[in-house]
């Protein structure tokens, strides 16, 4: 499904000569191309799934808002400008992520779930997180919140 949407992206941005766009979705395809052929030669013909198509995208975002904070710590604003279009254009194929709030109701529901009672705990607690929310969850918001609710 999210390969169809690749290139159906692609098509409509090159009709709308939408040169960000384009760039960013070309960016995407590469990425999944180079990982389908490593897992090819894994044994896997069917490529990546789609849950690990949605990680390559959350990594894909993260590593664009790492840059985003180094151009603008160089005073490099057209650079990191680029960079926020093309983060815009890989969330669009995300689910919606959870907010703040969301993710401290879960990690609550999680904490209490787990019978967590420190950061001993922590580790459990992130399972369960990770478990239910793949995808849709921050792992790294997540774990300072369940840490700052075992403190």
């Amino acid at each position: 499904m999210l390969r169809e949407a690749f290139a159906e992206r692609l098509k409509e941005a090159m009709k709308a000569r939408q040169a960000s766009t384009i760039s960013a979705v070309r960016l995407i395809m590469a990425g999944l191309k180079e990982r389908d052929v490593a897992a090819r030669t894994q044994g896997r013909p069917e490529g990546l799934s789609e849950t690990e198509i949605h990680r390559m995208l959350q990594a894909m975002v993260k590593q664009r808002r790492e840059a985003v904070a180094l151009y603008e710590q160089g005073n490099r604003a057209d650079l990191a400008q680029k960079e926020r279009v093309e983060i815009a254009v890989i969330e669009s194929f995300l689910p919606r992520q959870l907010d703040a709030a969301e993710i401290e109701s879960a990690a609550k529901a999680a904490i209490s779930e787990t019978g967590a009672r420190s950061g001993k705990d922590l580790g459990r607690v992130m399972a369960v997180l990770r478990e239910r929310h793949a995808g849709v969850i921050d792992l790294g918001q997540a774990g300072a919140i369940v840490r700052r609710l075992l403190a």
